[in-house]
């Protein structure tokens, strides 16, 4: 297990039980867990497959346990998994934390997704914390537009004096975000990207500027980024090297990684894009006409 970082952000570049247990008890404000879901996704060469169901649940029981253990007194804790085994997880920690939300983040597809069954277009997202009496939900930093209010105009008459309803309102649980497409800028090499705005909305609701955030499975490190956007602390743990290279540079806490320099990944759009500029270039005067060919 390896340690990079500062006072303010770490990685932690290990195994995510070994790494959890070496982070101190009723420590962090908030985590956001998107743990590897058992349906078969290459990370880099490496399946999330367990052999069974079961196996699959046990290790979960084990990180839920460590990450419940970890959060503070005032703590909450949103975590995800497939929707074949959110029923599993919900029931686990009813028992250990208050359930305060069960969100539906809902995104689109371009593709087809099935022919014989309707097809999954949404992943689910507890949201838990210890305290139901005491908890930070900073529901001003997150108003989404309420459309009775702002476009409808709609007069609310029960009220003593008739009035439009609000403009702005608290997000409900389904929440639609576009999923990560490999040419939106904050795209990486990853298969289960979460968006940054999903990331920010939890972050801005659930913690306030200086407290710590934790993200025991990173991938892209888009948690810690975010975090650390808007002024949280943070720890991110991450097995694979290839990811624990994209939380580095995007935190920019190393150059070089391995004696790797650190840098994004060309994807092919902007290959072609820049061998475009090349040739352009070469057929260009000095004074910038463009040099037209006869035929």
């Amino acid at each position: 297990m390896e340690i990079f970082g500062n006072d303010r952000h770490k990685i932690i570049h290990g195994d995510a039980l070994h790494a959890l247990s070496q982070v101190p008890d009723n420590s962090v404000a908030l985590i956001f867990a998107d743990p590897p879901y058992n349906i078969g996704k290459n990370f880099n060469g490496h399946k999330d497959k367990w052999a069974t169901e079961e196996e699959y649940l046990n290790w979960c029981y084990k990180w839920l346990d460590l990450c419940v253990q970890k959060l503070s007194p005032t703590g909450s804790f949103y975590v995800m998994t497939a929707t074949q085994f959110m029923p599993f997880f919900d029931i686990y920690l009813r028992k250990k934390l208050d359930i305060l939300s069960r969100i539906v983040w809902s995104y689109d597809s371009s593709g087809v997704q099935a022919k014989k069954y309707y097809g999954s277009m949404y992943e689910p997202i507890l949201f838990c914390v210890k305290d139901k009496d005491n908890y930070t939900f900073n529901a001003d930093d997150i108003l989404v537009e309420a459309k009775t209010g702002s476009k409808r105009k709609l007069i609310d008459y029960r009220k003593a004096v008739p009035t439009v309803y609000n403009s702005e309102k608290v997000p409900g649980n389904v929440w639609e975000f576009a999923r990560v497409r490999y040419r939106m800028d904050e795209y990486e090499n990853h298969p289960t990207q979460k968006p940054i705005a999903l990331l920010e909305r939890i972050i801005r609701a659930s913690s306030n500027e200086g407290d710590l955030v934790l993200d025991p499975f990173s991938g892209t490190f888009t948690t810690c980024f975010v975090a650390k956007e808007l002024g949280r602390n943070s720890i991110g743990i991450e097995l694979q090297d290839e990811y624990v290279k994209i939380g580095l540079r995007r935190l920019h806490l190393a150059k070089e990684f391995k004696g790797e320099i650190l840098q994004k990944e060309i994807r092919t759009f902007e290959t072609e894009k820049l061998e475009t500029a090349t040739n352009l270039k070469l057929f260009e005067e000095p004074h910038g006409k463009y040099i037209h060919s006869k035929h």
